[in-house]
Protein backbone atom coordinates (compact mmCIF):
# COMPACT_ATOMS: atom_id res chain seq x y z
CA UNK A 1 0.00 0.00 0.00
CA UNK A 2 2.81 2.42 0.83
CA UNK A 3 4.25 2.10 -2.65
CA UNK A 4 0.89 3.01 -4.19
CA UNK A 5 0.46 5.90 -1.77
CA UNK A 6 3.89 7.19 -2.75
CA UNK A 7 2.55 7.86 -6.24
CA UNK A 8 0.29 10.54 -4.74
CA UNK A 9 3.38 12.57 -3.88
CA UNK A 10 4.14 13.26 -7.54
CA UNK A 11 6.42 14.70 -8.74
CA UNK A 12 8.38 13.37 -5.76
CA UNK A 13 7.31 9.73 -5.81
CA UNK A 14 10.87 8.46 -5.34
CA UNK A 15 11.31 10.63 -2.27
CA UNK A 16 8.03 9.35 -0.86
CA UNK A 17 8.97 5.71 -1.50
CA UNK A 18 12.09 6.17 0.55
CA UNK A 19 10.56 8.11 3.44
CA UNK A 20 7.09 6.60 3.85
CA UNK A 21 8.32 3.47 5.67
CA UNK A 22 9.89 5.77 8.27
CA UNK A 23 6.84 8.04 8.46
CA UNK A 24 4.32 5.49 9.70
CA UNK A 25 4.38 2.26 11.65
CA UNK A 26 2.14 3.10 14.59
CA UNK A 27 -1.56 2.37 15.13
CA UNK A 28 -2.83 5.93 15.44
CA UNK A 29 -5.49 6.32 12.76
CA UNK A 30 -5.53 10.09 13.19
CA UNK A 31 -1.89 10.29 12.07
CA UNK A 32 -1.77 7.52 9.48
CA UNK A 33 -0.98 7.43 5.77
CA UNK A 34 -4.40 8.87 4.98
CA UNK A 35 -3.53 11.87 7.14
CA UNK A 36 -0.25 12.34 5.27
CA UNK A 37 -2.08 12.24 1.94
CA UNK A 38 -4.62 14.82 3.11
CA UNK A 39 -1.90 17.12 4.45
CA UNK A 40 0.00 16.76 1.17
CA UNK A 41 -3.13 17.66 -0.79
CA UNK A 42 -3.65 20.70 1.42
CA UNK A 43 0.00 21.67 1.07
CA UNK A 44 -0.10 21.39 -2.73
CA UNK A 45 -3.20 23.58 -2.87
CA UNK A 46 -1.55 26.25 -0.72
CA UNK A 47 1.82 25.98 -2.49
CA UNK A 48 0.15 26.51 -5.87
CA UNK A 49 -0.91 29.95 -4.63
CA UNK A 50 1.91 30.88 -2.28
CA UNK A 51 5.00 29.29 -3.89
CA UNK A 52 7.71 27.46 -1.98
CA UNK A 53 10.10 24.57 -2.59
CA UNK A 54 7.96 21.51 -3.32
CA UNK A 55 10.74 19.01 -2.60
CA UNK A 56 11.35 20.44 0.87
CA UNK A 57 7.63 20.55 1.47
CA UNK A 58 7.14 16.93 0.42
CA UNK A 59 9.85 15.75 2.83
CA UNK A 60 8.40 17.84 5.65
CA UNK A 61 4.89 16.52 5.07
CA UNK A 62 6.11 12.93 4.96
CA UNK A 63 8.09 13.25 8.19
CA UNK A 64 6.06 15.70 10.27
CA UNK A 65 4.47 12.91 12.36
CA UNK A 66 7.26 10.32 12.08
CA UNK A 67 7.42 10.06 15.89
CA UNK A 68 4.06 9.10 17.39
CA UNK A 69 3.16 10.42 20.84
CA UNK A 70 -0.31 9.87 22.32
CA UNK A 71 -2.40 12.92 23.20
CA UNK A 72 -2.33 12.04 26.90
CA UNK A 73 1.43 11.45 27.05
CA UNK A 74 3.61 13.87 29.07
CA UNK A 75 5.88 13.94 26.00
CA UNK A 76 3.11 15.26 23.74
CA UNK A 77 4.51 18.78 23.71
CA UNK A 78 7.84 17.42 22.48
CA UNK A 79 6.49 15.28 19.64
CA UNK A 80 7.37 17.70 16.84
CA UNK A 81 10.89 18.20 18.22
CA UNK A 82 11.39 14.44 18.38
CA UNK A 83 10.05 14.11 14.83
CA UNK A 84 12.41 16.86 13.66
CA UNK A 85 15.37 15.03 15.21
CA UNK A 86 14.39 11.80 13.48
CA UNK A 87 13.84 13.63 10.19
CA UNK A 88 17.27 15.22 10.47
CA UNK A 89 18.89 11.79 10.90
CA UNK A 90 17.03 10.30 7.95
CA UNK A 91 17.97 13.16 5.65
CA UNK A 92 21.63 13.08 6.75
CA UNK A 93 21.65 9.39 5.81
CA UNK A 94 20.08 10.36 2.50
CA UNK A 95 22.96 12.79 1.84
CA UNK A 96 20.79 15.91 1.78
CA UNK A 97 22.57 19.24 2.03
CA UNK A 98 22.85 20.77 5.52
CA UNK A 99 20.75 23.74 4.39
CA UNK A 100 17.90 21.56 3.13
CA UNK A 101 18.06 19.33 6.21
CA UNK A 102 17.75 22.37 8.45
CA UNK A 103 14.80 23.68 6.40
CA UNK A 104 12.88 20.39 6.61
CA UNK A 105 13.64 19.91 10.30
CA UNK A 106 12.45 23.43 11.10
CA UNK A 107 9.20 22.89 9.20
CA UNK A 108 8.60 19.61 11.04
CA UNK A 109 9.26 21.15 14.45
CA UNK A 110 7.17 24.25 13.79
CA UNK A 111 4.08 22.47 12.47
CA UNK A 112 2.70 21.42 15.85
CA UNK A 113 -0.02 23.37 17.68
CA UNK A 114 1.46 22.46 21.04
CA UNK A 115 5.14 23.09 20.22
CA UNK A 116 4.80 26.87 20.16
CA UNK A 117 7.54 27.22 17.53
CA UNK A 118 6.99 30.14 15.12
CA UNK A 119 7.47 29.06 11.48
CA UNK A 120 10.21 31.14 9.86
CA UNK A 121 10.16 29.84 6.28
CA UNK A 122 7.44 29.64 3.65
CA UNK A 123 7.60 25.84 3.67
CA UNK A 124 7.16 25.77 7.45
CA UNK A 125 4.18 28.11 7.20
CA UNK A 126 2.58 25.98 4.49
CA UNK A 127 3.09 22.75 6.45
CA UNK A 128 1.61 24.26 9.60
CA UNK A 129 -1.43 25.49 7.65
CA UNK A 130 -1.84 22.21 5.77
CA UNK A 131 -1.71 20.17 8.97
CA UNK A 132 -4.11 22.47 10.84
CA UNK A 133 -6.61 22.27 7.99
CA UNK A 134 -6.85 18.57 8.76
CA UNK A 135 -7.88 19.43 12.33
CA UNK A 136 -10.95 21.46 11.39
CA UNK A 137 -13.98 20.82 9.22
CA UNK A 138 -15.56 17.39 8.97
CA UNK A 139 -12.19 15.62 9.09
CA UNK A 140 -11.36 17.50 12.27
CA UNK A 141 -14.61 16.42 13.88
CA UNK A 142 -14.02 12.80 12.87
CA UNK A 143 -10.46 12.84 14.22
CA UNK A 144 -11.65 14.43 17.46
CA UNK A 145 -14.02 11.58 18.21
CA UNK A 146 -11.53 8.97 17.01
CA UNK A 147 -8.92 10.24 19.47
CA UNK A 148 -11.53 10.44 22.23
CA UNK A 149 -12.24 6.77 21.66
CA UNK A 150 -8.55 5.91 21.93
CA UNK A 151 -8.36 7.83 25.21
CA UNK A 152 -11.64 6.32 26.46
CA UNK A 153 -13.24 9.72 26.91
CA UNK A 154 -16.99 10.28 27.06
CA UNK A 155 -18.73 12.01 24.17
CA UNK A 156 -20.13 14.81 26.34
CA UNK A 157 -21.30 15.70 29.83
CA UNK A 158 -25.02 14.75 29.85
CA UNK A 159 -25.79 17.25 32.62
CA UNK A 160 -23.86 20.20 31.15
CA UNK A 161 -22.78 19.48 27.55
CA UNK A 162 -21.79 23.10 26.82
CA UNK A 163 -19.78 23.51 30.04
CA UNK A 164 -21.89 26.41 31.26
CA UNK A 165 -21.36 25.53 34.93
CA UNK A 166 -18.09 23.58 34.89
CA UNK A 167 -14.56 23.95 33.51
CA UNK A 168 -13.97 22.64 29.99
CA UNK A 169 -12.26 19.24 30.11
CA UNK A 170 -11.46 17.69 26.73
CA UNK A 171 -9.66 14.78 28.37
CA UNK A 172 -12.98 13.64 29.83
CA UNK A 173 -15.49 14.90 27.25
CA UNK A 174 -14.83 14.80 23.50
CA UNK A 175 -17.16 17.67 22.62
CA UNK A 176 -15.21 20.01 24.91
CA UNK A 177 -12.31 19.76 22.47
CA UNK A 178 -14.25 21.91 20.03
CA UNK A 179 -14.06 24.86 22.44
CA UNK A 180 -10.60 24.17 23.85
CA UNK A 181 -8.91 23.80 20.46
CA UNK A 182 -10.76 23.11 17.22
CA UNK A 183 -12.78 26.33 17.07
CA UNK A 184 -9.68 28.40 17.87
CA UNK A 185 -7.56 27.14 14.98
CA UNK A 186 -8.96 29.16 12.06
CA UNK A 187 -7.57 32.43 13.39
CA UNK A 188 -3.96 31.28 13.46
CA UNK A 189 -3.16 30.51 9.82
CA UNK A 190 0.08 31.66 8.24
CA UNK A 191 -0.78 31.99 4.54
CA UNK A 192 -3.57 33.79 2.71
CA UNK A 193 -4.74 30.63 0.92
CA UNK A 194 -4.59 28.60 4.10
CA UNK A 195 -6.63 31.21 5.95
CA UNK A 196 -9.29 31.19 3.24
CA UNK A 197 -9.59 27.41 3.32
CA UNK A 198 -9.65 27.50 7.12
CA UNK A 199 -12.67 29.81 7.20
CA UNK A 200 -14.61 27.41 4.98
CA UNK A 201 -13.81 24.45 7.21
CA UNK A 202 -14.41 26.44 10.39
CA UNK A 203 -17.94 27.20 9.19
CA UNK A 204 -18.56 23.48 8.66
CA UNK A 205 -17.25 22.73 12.13
CA UNK A 206 -19.60 25.31 13.67
CA UNK A 207 -22.55 23.80 11.81
CA UNK A 208 -21.56 20.32 12.97
CA UNK A 209 -21.38 21.41 16.60
CA UNK A 210 -24.75 23.14 16.36
CA UNK A 211 -26.32 19.99 14.86
CA UNK A 212 -24.68 17.79 17.50
CA UNK A 213 -25.98 19.94 20.35
CA UNK A 214 -29.46 20.06 18.86
CA UNK A 215 -29.64 16.27 18.80
CA UNK A 216 -28.65 15.82 22.45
Amino acid sequence: MLQRCAQSFAPHESLAKGLLPHAVGHDDGSHDVAHLLRVWSNARTIQANEGGDLRLLAAAVLLHDCVAVEKDSPLRGQSSRLAAEKARGLLVAGRWSPQDIAAVAHAVEAHSFSAGVVPQTLEAKILQDADRLDAIGMIGAARCFYVAGRLRSQLYDPLDPQAEHRPLDDRQFAIDHFQTKLLTLASGFQTAKGAMLAQERHARLVRFLQAFLSEI
